[in-house]
């Protein structure tokens, strides 16, 4: 998974790639849930690049997206959104694994 290091490579990615951002933060007890198989879902949705998004440092870029809630997933194709899955709640990996194969049709 690529950590987001600025908004001209955030910029850079969505436009040339299918990126999806996972919105999270070192604090989020229920982003540390999805951590032991986010590798699994990296290596079954091979034309995706994964972002990690830092919340914190990246707060304003969470504002733009409508993000108020983590861990969230925005997926982008063209430089569009092409689906979220946002919220606050706690996700499983079957829930994930849905949003990926709706946003992978």
């Amino acid at each position: 998974m690529i950590h987001l290091e600025s908004d001209q490579q955030l910029q850079d990615m969505i436009n040339k790639e299918s990126v999806i951002l996972l919105f999270s933060a070192d604090w989020c007890p229920d982003c540390r849930v999805i951590e032991p198989f986010l590798p699994e879902l990296e290596e079954k949705y091979k034309s995706w690049t994964f972002v990690y998004v830092d919340r914190d440092a990246f707060i304003h870029v969470c504002a733009e997206h409508d993000i108020f809630g983590i861990p969230s997933f925005l997926a982008f194709r063209n430089g569009e959104e092409v689906g979220r899955f946002v919220s606050k709640d706690r996700k499983s990996k079957e829930e994930i694994e849905t949003f990926m194969d709706n946003v992978s049709e």
